[in-house]
């Protein structure tokens, strides 16, 4: 294998943004490793993949314990490429990990206690090759752990070392407010929330989740920001009946909702074109608009719809005219 030296000008282009009042600075569009990125049979893609992101200047690759086709298979595979090619490069990486959905049986094997977060990172700083992460989340609140406990272990793993930062995700506004409280007694590093969050599923607007942030300077990150590729050029006339929704996003496939998706999306298409952009431009230029919003993670598994997606970095700007009739296609 050819070595990898990093583009010389991968920083020229590319400006970053701050997650709330903290150090930490993250590129607008960030690469997850979620849905085909594990096991040995993808490695040499996602390989390709992570080091043009690199080269583009995105320096942000989130991840979690359960991501890949098996649990923790995309922490080893992006493990492989740190050891073979991005160590060296490693102070200037953003890598985040995650732990809260299944990966083992037993009472220990998923939610947020301190036996399991504690347990759970180890393990994903084994399979990745790192003394540390550079933000850790608890992927979704625990409805019989006390948040108490949940905060106290994100903190502690912080001052051992690590986790640099904290971030929590899937949290409404009332669990986040408790939060927000216990990590401002503690000192914890806290953040950044990462949430379910696109043109087509804006249940956090409405729980004022995005006010919350803002109040306390936090940074929110974006995952699902084109809805499992729904807000793309290629479904914006035909919706197949077997697409792939994400738990997060079923409703608006479901009875009459299709309908009216699929007329939201064939406007929002329309209006696009009328931009010089791809729907998937748009709805991820859309998303950037609030400055609240530090990055999104996109999922993609090519460098074609990689490009694209990072496209959309060239016109994050609307009217009032535009975001009035993006008002009026979601309502």
């Amino acid at each position: 294998m050819k070595m990898y030296l990093a583009n010389e000008n991968r920083y020229d282009h590319m400006t970053y943004r701050r997650a709330g009042n903290s150090g930490l600075l993250l590129p607008p569009v960030s690469l997850g490793l979620w849905r085909g990125h594990g096991d040995q049979g993808v490695l040499a893609n996602t390989r390709d993949l992570v080091l043009h992101a690199f080269d583009e200047g995105i320096i942000h690759f989130d991840l979690a314990n359960n991501y890949g086709p098996s649990r923790g298979s995309a922490e080893t595979n992006f493990g492989a490429i740190l050891k073979s090619d991005l160590m060296p490069y490693r102070d200037e990486l953003i890598i985040s990990s995650k732990a809260g959905y299944y990966m083992h049986p037993g009472p220990y094997g998923e939610f947020s206690s301190k036996k399991y977060l504690y347990a759970s990172l180890d393990a994903s700083l084994k399979r990745m090759g790192l003394d540390y992460v550079d933000i850790f989340y608890s992927h979704r609140p625990d409805p019989n752990t006390p948040f108490e406990e949940t905060a106290e272990t994100l903190d502690l793993l912080v001052r051992q070392g690590k986790a640099l930062y904290i971030g929590i995700s899937n949290y409404f506004t009332e669990d986040t407010k408790k939060m927000i409280a216990l990590f401002e007694k503690k000192g914890t590093p806290f953040v950044i929330h990462q949430m379910s969050y696109n043109m087509l599923n804006r249940e956090v607007e409405e729980d004022g989740l995005f006010d919350l942030l803002e109040e306390h300077q936090l940074g929110a990150i974006a995952y699902g920001p084109l809805a499992e590729g729904l807000l793309s050029d290629k479904f914006s006339q035909k919706i197949p009946d077997d697409f792939p929704i994400h738990r997060t996003n079923a409703y608006i496939l479901q009875g009459d909702s299709q309908a009216k998706t699929q007329k939201r999306l064939h406007d929002l298409y329309d209006l696009a074109q009328q931009r010089g952009q791809t729907l998937s431009q748009m709805a991820l230029a859309w998303l950037l608009r609030k400055e609240t919003m530090t990055s999104v993670v996109v999922g993609t598994t090519t460098i074609p719809h990689f490009d694209d997606n990072l496209a959309a970095l060239k016109n994050t700007t609307f009217s009032d005219e535009e975001l009035t009739q993006i008002e009026k296609i979601l309502h």
